[in-house]
Order: structure tokens, then C-alpha cells, then sequence
């Protein structure tokens, strides 16, 4: 197992290392992210949190920690001596695949207004939540493919939503704008550019001067602690009453399709051992606030959003363990 998340079976050569997960593993690595996303809700619902400092907190890590963090760990991490592309390939088809079928339930049971609101939600994914098991279950060794993998999928979904949402949105006049404002954002995006910067300071230089190294790890220490008691201070339970049936259905797509299909891809590519466990903790994530914000802008149902962000979030502690259980 990659990092230090248990010992070898030496009992067990046969079965490889760490493949004998049990419910101790999959509670260290899954109760402190979610026990700080409900300490979030609690800090909020208490009032020791506001609107404000959440939406400041979210620019934080957004724009600074986050980069720094991927910066950090991608740039200090010695070059991998290969790329597997058949790796980054299955998780591509997984979320077309995923993606397409999407559109499909959506001209059979999806009214136009939440037409593409639900698509996005069947698909894209909650990128701290991800790091944040990554680092506990996998170690620094999860961290270069998970933020490698981001960096890639990050433009990919938001074509894939954007396109989507705008077909869908009312006022198509303004969809070509809206598609060349959301590609800007896309080029500059700071996630995006902190592991390319990552990849190639790797490459030309491979370690940072201890001075360096230390203030990158401060602000990475920063980071998932406050990002996730952003995203329960985020959290609205408010809409799961209307919107729980199409809500559920989103997350079926998410939390059991794209699992499945991801790792009858991966598998049948042969891609295996750290990347397999790495692209099934992507699968089972749940989706992103962002996704809120984007329908919002396009004009989407943002009440099906906020209930489908709540219900992933809650039911992806199931689907993180299964996978953590059966890949970790």
C-alpha cells in the first residue's frame, strides 16, 4: 500500500500488501473528513461561522492553500519514471460514459429547467473531499495521480456541464458568451495551474530549500481543515424534501454507475494497484458545491443542486468505504 497507511501482510505474500482492509482503516481514513464537515453544520447552525467568513474561507483555499498544497506535494514528489495514460483514459470514458447517460434519462423523465443541473450532478466531483482521503488513506504517494488527474478533469467537466447546461438554459443567445467566459476561467483556473507548475518545477528541479519546504507545509496544513468545515458550513437540508427523488437519482449515477463503469474500465485496461485505488476514490466522491454556483449562472435549478450536493455527500461515506474496504 502507498504511504503509511498500514503494514505489509507478512502472513499473506500472496494477497499483497494492505489488501486486508477492515472497518479500522476505512473509520481513520473516513471520520476525520467527515467528522469535520459535520462540525461545519454544527459551527454555522451555532452561528460561530457566517455567510462571510464561509465565502472568504472558500476564496482562501480556492486561490492560495489549495494551489499551495498541490504545488507542494506534485513539485517535491520525485518525477514518475512513467505516466500510465491508460489509467487517465478509463477515467475520461467512465465520465462520457456516465455523462451520456445522463442524457439519456434526461429526455426520458428531466424537465428542461433541471435538465442540466442533473447532469452535472451525475458526474463531477468534490475536489478537497478527494484530497483530503487520498492524504489519509493513500499518503504523499496518492497525491501526485489524484492532483495530476484533477488538473486534467477539471476543464473536461466544466466543457462537459457548460455545454449541457447552456443547450438547456433558457435565453440561448448568450450561451456563446457564457461558454467563452467559463473557457477564461478554465485557462486560469489555479488549481489547474498549480500542478502544472508542480509538474514541471518537478522536473526541472525536484525539491524545495528547507525555508521554502516549510512555508509551503504551513499553508498546506491549512487547507483541508478549512475547506471542509466550509463545505458543511455549506451544507442546506432545506430542498432534500422536494428534490429527493431526482436528487436520488443523481447520486445513484455518481455513488454506484460511475464506480462500477470505472472500474470495469480500469480493470479491463489492466490499470491496477495505486492508480486503480486512486481513480476508485475518484469515482465514489461525492459532487461539488461548485456545481451550485454554475447552475446559478446558467440559469439552472440551484434548489436540486444544494439537495443533491447534501444527499452525495451524506450516502459517499458508504460508497468511500466500499471502496476503501475493497481497493484500499
Amino acid at each position: 500500500m502507498a504511504g503509511n497507511m498500514a503494514p505489509e501482510c507478512e502472513d499473506a505474500p500472496d494477497i499483497g500488501p494492505c489488501n486486508r482492509i477492515g472497518v479500522p482503516m476505512v473509520l481513520n481514513s473516513l471520520f476525520p473528513v467527515f467528522a469535520l464537515i459535520v462540525m461545519g453544520m454544527a459551527l454555522k447552525h451555532w452561528h460561530l461561522t457566517s455567510t462571510d467568513f464561509l465565502r472568504t474561507a472558500d476564496r482562501l483555499v480556492y486561490f492560495i492553500f489549495f494551489p499551495a498544497l498541490l504545488f507542494w506535494k506534485i513539485g517535491g514528489a520525485p518525477p514518475s519514471p512513467t505516466v500510465n495514460g491508460l489509467f487517465y483514459l478509463g477515467v475520461v470514458l467512465a465520465i462520457l460514459c456516465i455523462y451520456l447517460g445522463s442524457l439519456a434519462y434526461i429526455r426520458w423523465r428531466v424537465p428542461a429547467f433541471q435538465a442540466g443541473t442533473f447532469s452535472q450532478n451525475c458526474y463531477r466531483f468534490n475536489t478537497y473531499v478527494g484530497m483530503a482521503i487520498v492524504m489519509s488513506a493513500l499518503g504523499d504517494d496518492g497525491v501526485r495521480p489524484f492532483g495530476v488527474l484533477i488538473g486534467f478533469l477539471i476543464p473536461m467537466n466544466n466543457i462537459l456541464a457548460v455545454t449541457t447546461l447552456t443547450w438547456y438554459a433558457e435565453g440561448h443567445s448568450t450561451g456563446t458568451g457564457r461558454i467563452r467566459q467559463t473557457a477564461k476561467a478554465m485557462i486560469s483556473n489555479p488549481l489547474i495551474l498549480a500542478c502544472l507548475g508542480g509538474l514541471v518545477y518537478s522536473r526541472a528541479v525536484g525539491d524545495f530549500p528547507p525555508f521554502v519546504d516549510n512555508g509551503l507545509g504551513l499553508m498546506a496544513g491549512m487547507t483541508l481543515p478549512l475547506a471542509l468545515l466550509s463545505i458543511g458550513g455549506a451544507l442546506d437540508l432545506t430542498g432534500i424534501r422536494d428534490h429527493w427523488k431526482l436528487s436520488l437519482v443523481s447520486a445513484c449515477f455518481k455513488l454506484v454507475a460511475l464506480p462500477l463503469v470505472g472500474w470495469m474500465l480500469l480493470r479491463g485496461m489492466g490499470v491496477d494497484g495505486l492508480d486503480l485505488q486512486v481513480g476508485m476514490i475518484y469515482f465514489a466522491l461525492p459532487i461539488s458545491p461548485a456545481t451550485y454556483v454554475l447552475a446559478a449562472q446558467l440559469k439552472s435549478d440551484t434548489r436540486l443542486t444544494s439537495a443533491t450536493i447534501v444527499l452525495t455527500t451524506a450516502l459517499s461515506i458508504i460508497s468511500l468505504a466500499v471502496v476503501l474496504t475493497v481497493f484500499g
